[in-house]
Protein backbone atom coordinates (compact mmCIF):
# COMPACT_ATOMS: atom_id res chain seq x y z
CA UNK A 1 0.00 0.00 0.00
CA UNK A 2 1.44 3.25 -0.98
CA UNK A 3 2.49 5.78 1.79
CA UNK A 4 -0.19 9.25 1.28
CA UNK A 5 1.33 11.80 0.15
CA UNK A 6 -1.00 15.04 0.64
CA UNK A 7 0.17 18.59 1.11
CA UNK A 8 0.19 19.68 4.27
CA UNK A 9 -0.92 22.94 3.34
CA UNK A 10 -3.44 21.64 0.76
CA UNK A 11 -5.02 20.06 3.92
CA UNK A 12 -5.11 23.07 6.08
CA UNK A 13 -6.82 24.93 3.40
CA UNK A 14 -9.47 22.68 3.16
CA UNK A 15 -9.73 22.69 7.38
CA UNK A 16 -9.70 26.39 6.86
CA UNK A 17 -12.31 26.65 3.87
CA UNK A 18 -14.68 24.26 6.44
CA UNK A 19 -17.52 26.06 7.83
CA UNK A 20 -20.79 24.64 9.52
CA UNK A 21 -22.73 25.71 6.03
CA UNK A 22 -26.36 26.77 7.47
CA UNK A 23 -27.98 27.05 3.82
CA UNK A 24 -26.84 24.89 0.71
CA UNK A 25 -27.81 25.75 -2.90
CA UNK A 26 -30.21 23.51 -3.25
CA UNK A 27 -29.45 23.86 -7.38
CA UNK A 28 -26.50 21.48 -6.79
CA UNK A 29 -26.38 17.60 -6.01
CA UNK A 30 -23.66 15.59 -4.67
CA UNK A 31 -22.55 12.42 -7.56
CA UNK A 32 -23.42 9.30 -5.92
CA UNK A 33 -18.99 8.56 -6.12
CA UNK A 34 -18.96 11.60 -4.30
CA UNK A 35 -21.37 10.70 -1.22
CA UNK A 36 -20.11 7.52 -1.64
CA UNK A 37 -16.52 8.45 -0.92
CA UNK A 38 -17.55 10.57 1.84
CA UNK A 39 -19.11 7.64 3.78
CA UNK A 40 -16.19 5.09 2.57
CA UNK A 41 -14.24 7.35 5.30
CA UNK A 42 -17.07 6.83 7.60
CA UNK A 43 -16.56 2.86 6.88
CA UNK A 44 -12.74 3.51 7.24
CA UNK A 45 -12.95 5.13 10.64
CA UNK A 46 -10.85 4.34 13.81
CA UNK A 47 -13.69 2.96 16.39
CA UNK A 48 -12.63 2.01 19.97
CA UNK A 49 -11.59 -1.38 20.17
CA UNK A 50 -12.37 -1.67 16.32
CA UNK A 51 -16.23 -2.51 17.09
CA UNK A 52 -17.67 -0.05 14.86
CA UNK A 53 -20.71 0.91 16.89
CA UNK A 54 -22.86 2.79 14.10
CA UNK A 55 -25.23 2.91 11.19
CA UNK A 56 -25.70 5.60 8.88
CA UNK A 57 -28.78 6.67 7.14
CA UNK A 58 -29.04 8.62 3.81
CA UNK A 59 -32.47 10.39 3.68
CA UNK A 60 -33.25 11.63 0.61
CA UNK A 61 -36.94 11.15 0.61
CA UNK A 62 -38.29 14.23 0.71
CA UNK A 63 -41.65 13.53 2.83
CA UNK A 64 -39.27 11.99 5.49
CA UNK A 65 -37.08 14.77 5.66
CA UNK A 66 -40.26 17.08 6.16
CA UNK A 67 -41.12 14.57 9.37
CA UNK A 68 -37.73 15.13 10.49
CA UNK A 69 -38.07 19.28 10.51
CA UNK A 70 -40.55 19.51 13.60
CA UNK A 71 -38.12 17.48 16.07
CA UNK A 72 -34.83 18.67 14.76
CA UNK A 73 -35.56 22.39 14.94
CA UNK A 74 -31.94 23.04 13.73
CA UNK A 75 -32.14 21.26 10.50
CA UNK A 76 -35.48 22.47 8.71
CA UNK A 77 -32.90 25.14 6.13
CA UNK A 78 -30.66 22.17 5.91
CA UNK A 79 -33.24 19.49 4.98
CA UNK A 80 -34.74 21.57 2.48
CA UNK A 81 -31.45 22.66 0.79
CA UNK A 82 -28.58 19.80 1.28
CA UNK A 83 -27.86 17.90 -1.27
CA UNK A 84 -27.78 14.36 1.11
CA UNK A 85 -28.51 14.55 5.10
CA UNK A 86 -27.07 11.64 7.05
CA UNK A 87 -29.13 10.61 10.75
CA UNK A 88 -26.07 9.25 12.48
CA UNK A 89 -26.77 6.75 14.59
CA UNK A 90 -24.97 4.67 17.59
CA UNK A 91 -25.30 1.69 19.05
CA UNK A 92 -27.12 0.98 22.38
CA UNK A 93 -26.24 -1.35 25.36
CA UNK A 94 -27.58 -4.60 23.95
CA UNK A 95 -25.38 -4.27 20.93
CA UNK A 96 -22.07 -3.30 22.40
CA UNK A 97 -22.35 -4.74 25.89
CA UNK A 98 -18.73 -7.29 26.14
CA UNK A 99 -21.05 -10.46 26.35
CA UNK A 100 -23.52 -9.01 23.00
CA UNK A 101 -23.85 -11.00 20.38
CA UNK A 102 -22.86 -8.24 18.34
CA UNK A 103 -19.66 -7.98 19.78
CA UNK A 104 -19.00 -11.77 19.14
CA UNK A 105 -19.82 -11.32 15.22
CA UNK A 106 -17.17 -8.92 15.01
CA UNK A 107 -14.65 -10.59 16.57
CA UNK A 108 -15.37 -13.92 14.70
CA UNK A 109 -16.73 -12.93 11.88
CA UNK A 110 -15.55 -9.60 10.43
CA UNK A 111 -12.19 -9.92 12.05
CA UNK A 112 -11.89 -13.34 11.74
CA UNK A 113 -10.02 -13.92 14.99
CA UNK A 114 -8.67 -17.32 15.85
CA UNK A 115 -10.06 -18.50 18.64
CA UNK A 116 -7.25 -18.02 21.68
CA UNK A 117 -7.78 -14.33 20.45
CA UNK A 118 -11.40 -13.83 21.04
CA UNK A 119 -10.98 -15.15 24.47
CA UNK A 120 -7.97 -12.47 25.37
CA UNK A 121 -9.42 -10.07 23.56
CA UNK A 122 -12.77 -10.49 25.50
CA UNK A 123 -11.25 -10.22 28.95
CA UNK A 124 -10.05 -6.78 27.90
CA UNK A 125 -13.22 -5.42 26.74
CA UNK A 126 -14.84 -6.62 29.80
CA UNK A 127 -12.40 -5.36 31.47
CA UNK A 128 -12.35 -2.03 29.69
CA UNK A 129 -15.99 -1.76 30.45
CA UNK A 130 -16.46 -2.79 33.48
CA UNK A 131 -13.12 -1.40 35.19
CA UNK A 132 -11.32 1.30 33.10
CA UNK A 133 -14.17 3.51 31.89
CA UNK A 134 -16.90 1.85 34.10
CA UNK A 135 -19.49 1.33 31.70
CA UNK A 136 -22.14 0.61 33.84
CA UNK A 137 -24.98 1.98 32.81
CA UNK A 138 -27.12 2.04 29.65
CA UNK A 139 -26.43 5.55 29.12
CA UNK A 140 -23.02 5.26 29.56
CA UNK A 141 -22.64 2.49 26.87
CA UNK A 142 -24.18 4.65 24.52
CA UNK A 143 -23.07 8.08 25.35
CA UNK A 144 -19.55 5.82 24.73
CA UNK A 145 -21.07 4.62 21.59
CA UNK A 146 -21.50 8.08 20.04
CA UNK A 147 -18.25 9.46 20.96
CA UNK A 148 -16.93 6.78 18.23
CA UNK A 149 -19.54 7.94 15.91
CA UNK A 150 -18.15 11.65 16.06
CA UNK A 151 -15.02 10.05 15.01
CA UNK A 152 -16.73 8.49 11.93
CA UNK A 153 -18.75 12.33 11.39
CA UNK A 154 -15.20 14.69 12.08
CA UNK A 155 -14.04 12.25 9.35
CA UNK A 156 -16.59 12.23 6.62
CA UNK A 157 -16.51 16.66 6.88
CA UNK A 158 -12.74 16.47 6.59
CA UNK A 159 -13.14 14.26 3.85
CA UNK A 160 -15.77 17.00 2.11
CA UNK A 161 -14.00 20.07 2.72
CA UNK A 162 -10.68 18.33 0.83
CA UNK A 163 -12.86 17.72 -2.42
CA UNK A 164 -14.76 21.03 -2.42
CA UNK A 165 -17.73 19.66 -1.11
CA UNK A 166 -19.77 21.78 1.91
CA UNK A 167 -20.77 20.00 5.61
CA UNK A 168 -23.00 20.88 8.47
CA UNK A 169 -22.88 18.90 11.90
CA UNK A 170 -26.41 19.66 13.50
CA UNK A 171 -26.99 18.23 17.29
CA UNK A 172 -30.31 20.61 17.34
CA UNK A 173 -32.78 18.10 17.63
CA UNK A 174 -35.15 16.53 20.28
CA UNK A 175 -33.65 12.92 21.11
CA UNK A 176 -36.63 11.35 22.36
CA UNK A 177 -39.17 12.96 19.38
CA UNK A 178 -36.39 11.53 16.93
CA UNK A 179 -36.08 8.20 18.16
CA UNK A 180 -40.22 7.75 18.36
CA UNK A 181 -39.59 8.82 14.80
CA UNK A 182 -36.73 6.62 13.73
CA UNK A 183 -38.78 3.92 14.99
CA UNK A 184 -42.50 4.36 13.83
CA UNK A 185 -41.45 6.27 10.50
CA UNK A 186 -37.71 5.04 9.74
CA UNK A 187 -38.10 1.51 10.85
CA UNK A 188 -35.18 1.53 13.59
CA UNK A 189 -35.03 -0.66 16.14
CA UNK A 190 -34.56 1.66 18.88
CA UNK A 191 -33.67 -0.50 21.62
CA UNK A 192 -30.81 -1.48 19.49
CA UNK A 193 -29.74 2.20 17.93
CA UNK A 194 -30.47 5.50 19.36
CA UNK A 195 -29.79 9.26 17.39
CA UNK A 196 -26.38 10.01 17.78
CA UNK A 197 -25.59 13.36 15.19
CA UNK A 198 -27.59 14.73 11.97
CA UNK A 199 -25.03 15.98 9.41
CA UNK A 200 -25.69 18.03 5.76
CA UNK A 201 -23.85 17.82 2.57
CA UNK A 202 -24.00 19.74 -0.56
CA UNK A 203 -22.99 22.93 -1.84
CA UNK A 204 -22.60 26.30 0.19
CA UNK A 205 -25.72 28.71 -1.37
CA UNK A 206 -23.03 31.51 -0.11
CA UNK A 207 -19.79 32.22 1.46
CA UNK A 208 -19.79 32.92 5.34
CA UNK A 209 -20.54 35.88 6.36
CA UNK A 210 -17.61 35.79 9.11
CA UNK A 211 -14.32 34.43 8.79
CA UNK A 212 -13.38 31.97 10.85
CA UNK A 213 -11.96 32.40 14.15
CA UNK A 214 -10.42 29.68 16.79
CA UNK A 215 -8.46 30.73 19.99
CA UNK A 216 -4.78 30.69 19.34
CA UNK A 217 -3.04 27.27 19.84
CA UNK A 218 -0.37 28.04 22.49
CA UNK A 219 -3.79 28.68 24.57
CA UNK A 220 -5.01 25.10 23.56
CA UNK A 221 -2.02 22.69 23.92
CA UNK A 222 0.11 22.20 26.65
CA UNK A 223 3.73 20.76 26.25
CA UNK A 224 5.48 18.91 29.46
Amino acid sequence: MNTPNIAKEDILNAFNYRHATKEFDASKTLTDEQINFILKTANLSPSSFGFEPWHFIVVQDKELRELLKPVAWGAPVKLDTASHFILGLAMKAPMVKHDAPYIEHMMKEVKQMPEDVVEMYSKFYREFQERDFTLDSDKKLFDWSSKQTYIALGNMMTAAALTGIDSCPIEGFHIEDTEALLRDKFGVDTDKYGISFMAAFGYRKADPEFPKSRRPLEDIVTWK
